[in-house]
């Protein structure tokens, strides 16, 4: 891209599959299997579900992994919409990204990660009350001093939850606490939830689990030789990932039947206890806080690369600008990262992350339909074993995802929906204070 600054590509084959590993391994894996066992009441649905949203994903995976090839630039799904659908969908979803959702997201795993926290360190009320805020801080900090410093720690917390768990896994699985009884039921109890309810919800539940491993094309343009690192990255990454969830959720019904599950907080203490004794809160706080750090890590690191990119399209002058330079020294967004920690920090203070992460969620299933079909729009055809059934499967999954998502959630979803088009006037008002840049060919092919 001619007279636009560039970064320099730092990132290899395992800093790459850590972004996809770290952002869907999270807080997630150990509150929603409770949930998803409490409704499914079998271990065998329950497996299957995991395998067909593995399936949804490694279908989004190969997608994500032809635009990043295409695309090897910083901005993921900001620039395949926007080379695919336009300036205006490009720009809602930047909008929703950046200023809104990730931000949102961020608050939420810090102060979700606090009680964790507690059971490790002697804090005061006053004290826990700073941690979300700190940890923001210091996470903003590692982005802004550079790409080499922020992806060493992001992987090196990234690989580590992965013995971690393995670890945890073949431990629950040896203890005496585990019988292969509470696997080999088929049959589903007496009262259990309706089973298509049920498995909707498990679904929803499952994806959401799944939720981050598409944020490597956000950060593609850091990506060295992304022809070969990109493809490793995400079907690796999404084969690991899968793995992981498959054999923890089944660790976690070995140990505690479904029946005895009251709630997802008392799962992960009852699971604690079962396989450590006292200290079981303690060593699976240690896995929690692992596995969250890394993927805030990715977070911090890849939505910025979205507002750089949004900036860099968007206009040449003007309040947008600022957020297309680069640190002079560092080479990192630095006015991105900034903006991306005070959004943190701001939605935190106002308490708003949960309502945020409520409204959104319709919205960001929505981009991530729209951005895979925007294959089906290459000047270039896509030529490919998996093409077209990755994109066709993965759009009617999204799309199927979504209209749960409506009709069990509609307020919220509308309400969404609201917030995501009231970019449009923000994008005109924007725009009207700088200088438009020319428009440009929605090609999906890289511009140069």
């Amino acid at each position: 891209m001619a007279g636009l600054p560039q970064q320099v590509r730092q990132m290899g084959v395992w800093s790459a599959t850590a972004v996809v590993t770290g952002e869907a391994i999270s807080l997630g894996i150990f509150l929603t299997p409770a949930g998803m066992v409490r409704s499914l009441a079998s271990p065998l649905l329950l497996a299957a579900v995991w395998c067909g949203m593995a399936l949804m994903t490694l279908a989004g995976a190969f997608c994500f992994t032809e635009l990043a090839i295409r695309n090897p630039y910083d901005g993921g799904e900001y620039l395949y919409l926007r080379r695919g659908f336009g300036r205006n969908v490009a720009f809602l979803y930047g909008w929703m990204a950046a200023i809104v959702m990730y931000p949102g997201v961020s608050a939420a795993l810090c102060v979700g990660l606090t009680p964790y926290l507690q059971t490790l360190l002697p804090l005061s009320p006053a004290a826990a009350r700073l941690v979300p805020a700190i940890l923001i801080l210091a996470f903003g900090a590692l982005n802004y001093f550079g790409t080499r410093l922020s992806s060493g720690v992001m992987s090196t917390l990234n690989w580590i939850k992965v013995p971690l768990l393995v670890g945890l896994v073949g431990w629950a699985l040896a203890s005496p606490h585990a019988s292969l009884a509470n696997l080999s039921s088929a049959q589903r109890p007496a009262g259990a939830d309706p089973l298509a309810g049920a498995i909707a919800g498990a679904a929803v539940s499952a994806f959401f689990c799944f939720g981050g491993w598409w944020e490597a094309g956000k950060i593609a343009g850091q990506v060295r030789n992304p022809e070969r690192t990109l493809p490793i990255a995400f079907t690796g990454g999404v084969l690991v990932v899968t793995a992981l969830y498959l054999l923890l959720s089944l660790a976690f019904v070995a140990v505690v039947p479904s029946a005895q599950i009251t709630s997802d907080a008392g799962f992960v203490a009852q699971f604690g206890a079962a396989l450590f004794g006292p200290a079981g809160g303690s060593v699976l706080s240690v896995c929690v806080l692992i596995c969250v750090l890394g993927g805030l890590m990715v977070l911090n690191m890849a939505v910025p690369r979205v507002t750089f990119a949004l900036a860099r399209e968007e206009a040449e002058t003007g309040p947008l600008a600022v957020f297309a330079r680069l640190h002079p020294r560092f080479g990192t967004p630095a006015n991105a990262v900034l903006l991306q920690t005070a959004m943190a920090l701001l939605i935190l203070f106002l308490g708003a992350f949960d309502r945020i992460l409520a409204f959104i969620i319709f919205s960001a299933v929505v981009f991530l339909a729209l951005t895979a079909a925007t294959l089906f729009r290459a000047i270039t055809p896509v030529r490919r074993w998996w093409y077209p059934v990755a994109p066709v499967f993965f759009v009617l999954c999204s799309a199927a995802l979504a209209f749960m998502l409506l009709m069990h959630q509609p307020v919220p979803a509308m309400a969404g929906a609201a917030i995501v088009l009231a970019g449009l006037p923000v994008r005109a008002l924007l725009l009207r204070a700088g200088k438009n840049r020319p428009s440009a060919s929605p090609a999906l092919e890289p511009e140069t």
